[in-house]
């Protein structure tokens, strides 16, 4: 065993590259991303997990030498894989088993959630007593405009724990066996930045918003390490189903940050995850010698601390200036939403992570949480020379006056197109039209020099990679209103915000997001051309194949 080893040790320092290590990917549109005006190559050649050479074919063939395989694109266009600039890759690892009521008929009303959810208890093979829950409820879309309550959730489960869970992830529903379990009863005090609503008779009637949900979820079983390794394979094939070869994890739990961080996890890992840990685990962060930011270990890193300023628009959690039209979520005038931390809790905590020189994720939604945010980085010295990117995820509701504080301190705006088609006919009830208008204001941001990406913050929205590019295009809601005309990107602005722009968030833009000798072999084959698609077609293109470091990870059933 000993010779042989040797023996296979000489001939790997001293072989030449295998035929199978080196590629040249040729016969269709490349779009190289390497630039602010569109850029396209005749040819890529990639020696094991790097690009090597970008440019005429008739150079690739040399570089590439006779022996490298051919990959002929016949016609389909290839680009850098994409970067998934904010999502919660570990929800994709607990949701099985649940319900998603975005997976099956739509339901409008009340009386359609009830019935899909006796359906699935029914059908669904689960323990007497054992705890379901129910994913995707979007109280927007019913007749009513309001949540489930714990009565109607009584009516459907008496006897076993039953957790509804709003499709924002700011808040639940449950039933009472759920509420007993969790220990929360009427006299449970509200935690500071929570809401627990309540009925007309003054009882709990179990929704539970924002920090008053966590009483909830940090009570509810949670899967074994076993179960999340056998969901992580599946969970990363969804991402790469969508041309993602880089994925985040956007508000990571102390018991994810040891699972992903495993070795058994890293063994598993095959696209590149971005952990951002949840701020109320970062004195335990701080306290651990061993922990370091910024840096792979295997395809997982630490990226920075994720920090929550306000709630959900939707959900009429967020943080404004301006009050909502419909009032709270309990229909109380006047309302303009309340901070999830208290800003001087903020700096404090941001101030332990700045100083350590990890990097900074804030979500606002509301402008008055975006003033928060901006006040404490202008209280820490953070300036755009300095950079420290700080990134703001969602600045949904920003103001145009915000965005030169956001030039000045090098804030990187994460935005979030596919509100334009959710919630923006929502939006308009709450708020005037010139403000739901400037929603994701990328184009005003890129004028103002800033370096956007967008997201799906998925569970939020669905993984679908073609349809956020459309909707940073067209920016229109189901009911043909256009949300901010002057601020839709074209076609190479939309694909930048899922290639150059999440790479330079991610202080990673000199690894990937482009094509260009030296970064990493990541590509999407799509099977048309996003550049010359019309704007209506763009959501219809599809994904043909997912390049990770000359590996392909994924491809589509003919």
């Amino acid at each position: 065993m000993k010779f042989t080893a040797a023996i296979a040790l000489l001939l790997a320092t001293t072989a030449p590259a295998i035929a199978q290590d080196t590629i040249l990917y040729r016969g269709g549109p490349i779009i190289t991303m390497d630039g602010d005006t569109p850029q396209t190559v005749e040819a890529v050649v990639t020696t094991a997990d790097r690009i090597t050479f970008a440019g005429p074919e008739k150079q690739a063939r040399k570089a590439a030498g006779n022996d490298a395989a051919v990959h002929d694109l016949k016609g389909a266009t290839l680009l850098p894989g994409f970067i998934d600039a904010h999502s919660h890759f570990t929800v994709a690892t607990m949701s099985a088993g649940g319900l998603d009521l975005r997976a099956g008929p739509p339901v409008t009303d009340i009386a359609g959630v009830a019935a899909a959810i006796r359906d699935h208890l029914a059908r669904a093979a689960a323990k007497p007593g054992g705890w379901t829950t129910v994913w995707q409820f979007d109280h927007e879309t019913l007749a009513e405009k309001r949540y489930i309550t714990r009565a109607e959730l009584d009516a459907i489960a008496p006897d076993r724990p039953l957790v509804v869970l709003h499709v924002s992830l700011h808040g639940a529903v449950a039933n009472s066996a759920a509420l007993k379990a969790a220990g929360i009863d009427e006299a449970t005090p509200v935690p500071p930045g929570g809401m627990m609503l309540r009925d007309d008779a003054g009882k709990l009637n179990g929704v539970l918003l924002e920090k008053a949900m966590f009483l909830l979820l940090a009570k509810m079983p949670q899967p074994t390490a076993e179960q999340k390794l056998a969901a992580l394979d599946a969970a990363q094939n969804a991402y790469f189903a969508e041309g993602y070869t880089h994925a985040q994890d956007g508000a990571t739990l102390p018991p994810d940050v040891a699972f992903l961080t495993s070795p058994a996890a890293r063994e598993r890992l095959r696209i590149d995850l971005a952990l951002l840990p949840f701020s109320p685990g970062l004195d335990a962060l701080l306290a651990d010698p061993d922990i370091t930011f910024g840096s792979y270990r295997g395809h997982v890193k630490l990226q920075g601390i994720k920090f929550v300023l306000d709630g959900s628009v939707q959900s009429r959690t967020g943080f404004f200036t301006r009050d909502y039209k419909r009032g709270s979520p309990e229909g109380h005038h006047p309302w303009h939403g309340e901070p999830i931390l208290s800003e001087e809790e903020f700096i404090a905590q941001a101030k332990k992570a700045n100083d350590r020189g990890w990097q900074l994720f804030v979500h606002a939604n509301g402008d008055a949480a975006i003033d928060m945010a901006i006040r404490g980085f202008d209280t820490l010295g953070i300036k755009a020379a300095d950079d420290r990117r700080p990134v703001v995820i969602h600045s949904q509701f920003q103001r145009r006056d915000q965005l030169p504080a956001y030039a000045r301190i090098g804030v990187g705006p994460a935005y979030f197109s596919n509100h334009t088609w959710y919630w923006a006919d929502v939006h308009r009830t709450n708020f005037p039209a010139e403000v739901v208008d400037f929603i994701s204001p990328f184009r005003s941001a890129r004028a103002a020099g800033l370096t956007p990406s967008n997201h799906s913050d998925y569970s939020v929205t669905p993984l679908d990679t073609r349809f956020m590019l459309w909707t940073s295009m067209a920016r229109i809601s189901p009911t043909g209103v256009v949300s901010g005309a002057d601020e839709r990107l074209n076609a190479y602005e939309a694909l930048q915000a899922l290639t150059t722009g999440p790479a330079w968030q991610a202080f990673e833009e000199d690894r990937k997001g482009r094509i260009k000798p030296g970064l990493l072999a990541d590509f999407v084959i799509l099977d048309r051309n996003p550049l010359t698609s019309p704007v209506e077609d763009i959501k219809a293109i599809r994904v043909l194949e997912t390049i990770k470091e000359g590996r392909s990870v994924w491809r589509a059933k003919p």
